[in-house]
Parts: structure tokens; C-alpha cells; sequence
């Protein structure tokens, strides 16, 4: 792994053949980062979202795992 730090980002060269499952939390880890450093909403308001949000997809999705 090689990362890389310029001006204005900083970039991550990994192999080729890194786990894609694995990768894919990192990225959805670095892009929440990114978008709550712009936030200005409490940690209630985002916890209340979040648990919003399970609500909202446990109940469309409830039916693929419960028969």
C-alpha cells in the first residue's frame, strides 16, 4: 500500500486483488467522514436519523429475512 499525500488530497494505492467487501467499508467510512465534517447537526439529530433510517429499511426489507 502506498498513500500518498498532495496539495489538495491524498491519495491510497492498494493491490489489486485487496478484499473488495473490506475496501468498500473503508470507502463508506472515509465518505461519511467527508460529509459530516460540513454538517452542523448535532449528534442527536444525526442519531435520530440514523435510527430513522433502520426503521425505514428494517420495515421494506423485514419480509426477505422472516417468513
Amino acid at each position: 500500500m502506498i498513500i500518498e499525500r498532495t496539495k489538495n488530497e491524498v491519495i491510497f494505492r492498494l493491490p489489486a486483488d485487496i478484499d473488495t467487501l473490506g475496501l468498500q467499508r473503508i470507502i463508506d467510512y472515509l465518505k461519511y467522514k467527508e460529509t459530516i465534517k460540513q454538517s452542523k447537526a448535532t449528534e442527536e439529530q444525526a442519531n435520530e436519523l440514523a435510527n430513522e433510517s433502520k426503521s425505514n429499511w428494517w420495515k421494506e426489507n423485514k419480509n426477505r429475512f422472516i417468513k
